[in-house]
């Protein structure tokens, strides 16, 4: 896929969506609406194999989304967690220690009841 140009989108709140497994962590931002903007993973951030679902390469790719988050004016986000993984309190973490403020984190892990 090429590298396109990046719409001049504006955003002041968005939603952070994680979905975290055992082998890897994607965080996706959407605007409130649930469109897709750009998204980040272990993957992106330079990790291979088992090494995508630790909680620092989570880390290493909520860093770069932060700095997404900056270049499209985001001052404020709702975060949906999704998953089990080790990366989802990491993420999290990181979140809220940049400048960007967390109104709320939801857990929308579904759970089964057998």
């Amino acid at each position: 896929m090429a590298q396109g140009k990046k719409k001049a989108i504006r955003l002041d709140r968005a939603r952070v969506h994680i979905h975290s497994t055992f082998n890897n962590t994607i965080i996706t931002l959407s605007d409130l609406q649930g469109n897709t903007i750009t998204w980040q993973s272990g993957g992106t951030a330079g990790f291979t194999g088992s090494r995508k679902g630790t909680p620092y390469a989570a880390q290493l790719a909520t860093q770069a989304l932060v700095r997404e988050l900056k270049e499209f004016g985001v001052r404020a986000v709702v975060v949906t967690v999704d998953g089990t993984g080790p990366g989802r309190q990491a993420v999290v973490q990181t979140l809220r220690s940049s400048d960007i403020q967390v109104e709320e984190v939801r857990n929308v892990t579904p759970v089964s009841h057998s």
